[in-house]
């Protein structure tokens, strides 16, 4: 039996009607004119202030977010680090705020986080989006290179401010930071302000970590170009590889605005263009890599390379990551073969984490043999529990 094929460590952590929620849920976003009904139909129902919250926090919230706050999903970290060996990220997954107000209280929340991840082993990382700091549409203006106006460039400051001030207490606490990708509109302003924060914090390991999408054709490319920085100026690179989760997006807009799609042309240039970044990560020095991916093929490359370089399983410069409520298969026989494996861990109140949770839906729709395969395994696991 191959690894990931053991669905008793798999699901070892899930009661019997967790398990069937999860079977349930599944099946539901199989159906992807379901999931398109179900989004739209949950979106009118939290506008209009009727009461589903409920309901949503019975089935689709709890499979895949850890609470409404960060005390709310104690029980969940606890019970996966000490009986699954599996580690969380606290994400705290509010999105589309854009008042100053928002970005300040993001800050607060993950300078909490991190005091949180200093006293807890179960939680090694910290995580924030760039848009959590600051307004969309300010980082796409800087992205495109355009002039900023005297209030845009003290909005700016400020967002520069933000993600200095959590990169040094991510620096005193010792607790690395992950910094998610967003849609390449805005990514280079990202970017630009990350790699000064590698330069500034990581200078004897990586705190900061930036994140590729790697079904951007682009990214390998950058990552080269930042290598290079890094030996030139002496900083360590860390980095989460994904595949992305804007893609239909991606594509829209560069078809509306008329100019060449950022995506790769399929999914096994996607592929490549992913296992290509996890090979260069982990065969230079100086670079710590925290590998995001649902893909088993991905995952046994990652270890064949780590045997094959003699990188030790549980070597702090090597995690595995995936999204809690999914590839349990892969997450916990990673972990028990002793490997850094974290979970991603949602949390936040239920309204403002509804979108988020659409996009899960709607994402998992589409990429295709996902659903189907955490499907047949819960059908085998089921069996084997004779459900």
């Amino acid at each position: 039996m191959k690894l990931f094929d053991n669905t008793e460590v798999a699901f070892a952590l899930k009661t019997d009607s967790q398990l069937e929620r999860a079977y349930f849920l599944f099946k539901m976003i199989q159906n992807q004119p379901m999931v398109r009904i179900g989004s739209a139909v949950t979106n009118f129902a939290l506008k209009a202030h009727l009461p589903i919250e409920g309901l949503i926090r019975a089935t689709v919230f709890d499979h895949f977010c850890g609470g409404v706050t960060e005390d709310d999903c104690m029980p969940i970290i606890d019970n996966m680090h000490n009986n699954g060996n599996v580690h969380s990220v606290l994400d705290y997954s509010v999105e589309g705020k854009d008042q100053e107000i928002s970005f300040d209280g993001a800050l607060e929340k993950i300078l909490k986080i991190i005091n949180f991840c200093e006293e807890k082993k179960s939680i090694p990382f910290a995580v924030f989006k760039p848009s959590g700091f600051g307004r969309f549409a300010l980082y796409e203006k800087v992205t495109e290179g355009k002039t900023l106006t005297e209030i845009e460039q003290k909005e700016w400051n400020r967002i520069e401010g933000r993600f200095h001030k959590v990169c040094k207490v991510a620096v005193q606490k010792d607790v690395p930071l992950l910094i998610d990708a967003e849609e390449s509109w805005m990514q280079k302003a990202a970017d630009d302000l990350v790699e000064v924060l590698m330069e500034t914090y990581n200078k004897e390991k990586a705190i900061v970590f930036n994140t590729l999408q790697m079904y951007r054709h682009d990214r390998m490319d950058y990552l080269k170009e930042l290598h290079q920085k890094a030996q030139e100026k002496g900083f360590y690179i860390g980095m989460k590889v994904v595949r992305g989760a804007y893609m239909e997006k991606e594509r829209e807009r560069a078809e509306e605005k008329g100019y060449p799609s950022p995506i790769c042309k399929d999914k096994d240039a996607t592929d490549i263009n992913y296992d290509t970044a996890i090979k260069y990560l982990m065969e230079h020095p100086k670079m710590a890599l925290f590998a995001g991916t649902h893909n088993e093929e991905s995952s046994y490359l990652v270890m064949d390379l780590a045997k094959e370089l003699g990188i030790k399983e549980n070597d702090k410069n090597l995690w595995f990551g995936q999204l809690f409520g999914m590839s349990d298969h892969i997450s916990y026989n990673l972990a028990s073969k002793g490997y850094n494996v974290a979970k991603y861990l949602p949390f936040g109140p239920v309204r403002d984490v509804m979108p988020y949770l659409i996009r899960r839906a709607e994402e998992n729709t589409s990429v295709a043999g996902q659903t189907s395969r955490e499907l047949n395994l819960l059908k085998i696991e089921r069996k084997r529990r004779k459900l």
